[in-house]
């Protein structure tokens, strides 16, 4: 029976040999995936890892806190901008120009949860995303941005070129390794804070927030906070999104994006960390690789493309992945409004029972 004996159970990270062991089985795939792994998935992985950074974080604002969020492209760009700038114009080192950036981000993702005091539901989303939006035309109109055009990412150097060390990262391999560990550490962190007083008071404005203000929850403060520290986050996944591209331009971060980042976070299951990973791997996967090359896949690639030359537009097939989206998060919400973590639960319970 798991019975709870004391206190610090609800609060540790690892709460049985079960999950200890395959948390260590899967760090050990982790780390030894670039010796067997072919140069076009290791790029796909470390955009994997960057979303599943961004994806954690909009997680505890949308299925902890219960905020409405639809421009995290915005913050997203935040950082990726921020970063390179703060490398480029002013030599700042790698890594405390991306938390810098990140830090920017949050106060953004502060000023942003200041309406999220009065708004709720389909107002706080437009709210954001008029944010995102707003985000996306001003860095496309500056020059200290690259206008238009874009920026190009520097080359990544995590030493400290003013003191004379530099360790430059140059292949795929060498960048999937730097973004895994900040992963692996972004996870951790979120499963903290989640289970700290600040997660217990984001978790209780989402069950309710008159009574969690009668309990003496500052919603003031949470509510601003939750949006700082999902911001913070994108913040993080946007800076090491610049150096995975290498350039990028105001288009990059676009509506869409805002809407792939909610789709990544309700299909994988509100509220749960793990779910928020899977949904992140489940659509990047799609998005970048089965979708994208919908048209090569076996038997089911003939029928998608004549589908698309009869009933869609000559460009159709190209936007199949936006459709196919759209109907995995209908289905998502039709089926199983938990997501992959709610499918999880049932296969945990089914096999817990069997053959009963």
């Amino acid at each position: 029976m798991d019975m709870k004996r004391e206190y610090y159970e609800d609060i540790q990270l690892i709460s049985s040999g079960v999950i200890l062991f395959w948390t260590v089985a899967l760090l050990a795939v982790l780390f030894t995936i670039p010796l067997y792994t072919e140069s076009y998935y290791i790029y796909l992985f470390n955009l994997i890892m960057v979303h599943v950074i961004l994806a954690v974080g909009l997680n505890i604002l949308v299925g902890s806190t219960g905020q409405m969020a639809l421009g995290h492209a915005g913050f997203f760009a935040i950082g990726a901008y921020g970063t390179v700038l703060l490398m480029t114009q002013l030599h700042i080192p790698f890594f405390l120009a991306i938390i810098l950036a990140s830090f920017i981000a949050a106060f953004f993702g502060f000023i942003l949860g200041l309406p999220a005091l009065r708004l709720e539901g389909p107002y706080l989303a437009i709210a954001t995303l008029s944010f995102g939006r707003a985000i996306m035309h001003v860095i496309g109109q500056w020059d200290i941005f690259g206008g238009r055009t874009g920026l190009s990412a520097p080359p990544l150097d995590i030493g400290i070129p003013q003191m004379g060390i530099s360790w430059v990262l140059e292949s795929d391999v060498s960048k999937y390794y730097l973004i895994l560990v900040v992963a692996v550490l972004m996870v951790v962190g979120a499963l903290n804070i989640l289970k700290t007083r600040v997660g217990r008071a984001f978790v209780a404005i989402r069950d309710s927030d008159i009574a969690a203000e009668v309990i003496g929850v500052n919603l003031t403060m949470y509510k601003t906070l939750a949006f700082a520290v999902s911001a913070f986050y994108a913040g993080i996944a946007g800076g090491l999104f610049g150096f995975v591209l290498g350039f990028f331009d105001p288009f990059t971060f676009n509506l869409l994006l805002s809407i792939v980042f909610l789709v990544m976070v309700v299909v994988g299951g509100l509220g749960s960390v793990m779910g928020s990973i899977t949904g992140a791997v489940l659509i990047t996967y799609l998005q970048y690789d089965l979708l994208k090359n919908v048209g090569e896949v076996p038997y089911l690639g003939d029928v998608v493309t004549s589908f698309s030359e009869r009933w869609l537009t000559v460009a159709g097939l190209d936007n199949f992945g936006s459709v196919a989206l759209g109907l995995i998060m209908i289905g998502i919400v039709v089926f199983e409004p938990l997501g992959i973590f709610g499918i999880w639960i049932r296969a945990k319970k089914y096999w817990m029972t069997w053959p009963f």
